[in-house]
């Protein structure tokens, strides 16, 4: 059985929180924000009703700018590089509206890719083509290479961590051929951001707050290399003295949201994100070492990979949303049922998803292998 390592954070990321009312094991849906995190937004939500929206906006500019810095600074960009937008999808729908790239262009893609994402690309007037993948659907970087070299897209999508299998992309490796052919590759990093490595060399990284930052809701990220911002036509330029990415940030925010994210990037920078990325990756292993075969029940992931989400195919006949109902109302374990539609290039029946922060244990991963 793996030995869970730094039991002390585990502890604490626990003792942070108000008591889960069961087990939750459902980050890659959305994780369980801090009180200090929740007291954060509150408080400047306060603020807002005390001196007014825009005052206590402007208050809050200083920790907003320095949020921008380190949240940057974790994908290996810096503060002028990054736009707080209102979730993943949100980010994709900004750049893709700024960027305008030829109608038609080619996008090269996961044939797993996400469903909303690759409804995004068709609607922008873009041509999805597919990745070469192996049998767990992780890109080939030679194959990749080839098509870089023989009919070079426009750009390159890579969903770095898929919401339907805990599988890391070989992002650097793309990153460095990408480069090479002169061709920007954007990094959807909601599933990996706090999980895995997302310093990889890509030219736009974007991402969520709710998962595993563990930040509120509503909130997210769009970072991307000047090159490449100097590419981008926002609907109304941004002020003289600001950085051309603060065009593409709303007016109409939730700042107390966006509050709540700066501190919870600063939890993840104080626990050690080293040590975050080991815990996850323990918990992820003994996770399908624990279910593999529970009731029939088969993980999709190879066994070391490196996150902390694992995917269940049901034996035949078993429901996957009656099994997450039933999980949550009689055992208190909260997971995911997936359905095709999430990724329907790739996935060819429904799987239940289970993604414990590292606040997890061995004792939940054997409950729900005992409630299965």
């Amino acid at each position: 059985m793996t030995v869970l390592p730094h039991e002390d954070l585990g502890s604490a990321w626990r003792a942070a929180r108000p008591r889960a009312a069961g087990r939750h094991l459902d980050t890659a849906a959305c994780s369980r924000q801090s009180t200090r995190v929740l007291d954060a937004a509150a408080h400047h939500a306060r603020h807002e009703a005390e001196l007014g929206g825009y005052v206590a906006e402007a208050a809050a500019e200083h920790l907003l700018q320095q949020g921008r810095s380190v949240l940057a600074g974790l994908v290996g960009m810096a503060a002028a590089d990054l736009a707080f937008v209102e979730s993943a999808q949100s980010a994709l729908a900004t750049l893709l509206a700024g960027w305008r790239l030829p109608a038609g262009g080619r996008v090269a893609i996961l044939p797993g890719e996400y469903s909303p994402n690759s409804a995004m690309l068709r609607a922008a007037g873009l041509t999805p083509v597919p990745l070469a993948v192996d049998g767990v659907g992780r890109a080939v970087p030679e194959e990749v290479e080839r098509l870089l070299a023989a009919d070079p897209p426009v750009a390159v999508h890579l969903t770095h961590v898929p919401s339907h299998r805990g599988v890391v992309q070989p992002a650097r490796e793309i990153a460095a051929l990408c480069r090479a052919a002169g061709v920007p590759l954007v990094l959807d990093a909601a599933q990996s951001l706090g999980q895995v490595d997302v310093d990889l060399g890509a030219d736009v990284v974007y991402g969520t707050s709710r998962k595993w930052l563990a930040g509120p809701r509503g909130v997210g990220f769009l970072c991307v290399r000047p090159a490449v911002a100097a590419q981008l036509t926002p609907v109304l330029a941004p002020a003289a003295d600001l950085p051309p990415m603060r065009a593409f940030e709303s007016g109409e925010a939730h700042v107390a949201g966006r509050v709540g994210l700066v501190l919870a990037v600063g939890e993840h920078l104080a626990a050690g994100p080293d040590r975050v990325r080991q815990r996850l990756s323990a918990l992820g292993r003994a996770g399908r070492e624990v279910l593999d075969g529970a009731a029939g029940w088969r993980v999709v992931e190879p066994v070391d990979e490196p996150t902390a989400a694992t995917t269940l195919v049901p034996p035949d006949g078993a429901d996957v949303v009656a099994t997450r109902a039933r999980l949550l109302t009689e055992h208190g374990i909260v997971t995911t049922a997936i359905g095709v539609e999430r990724a329907p290039g790739e996935m060819t029946g429904p799987v239940l998803r289970v993604s414990p922060h590292v606040d997890g244990t061995l004792d939940d991963l054997e409950a729900l292998a005992a409630a299965l």
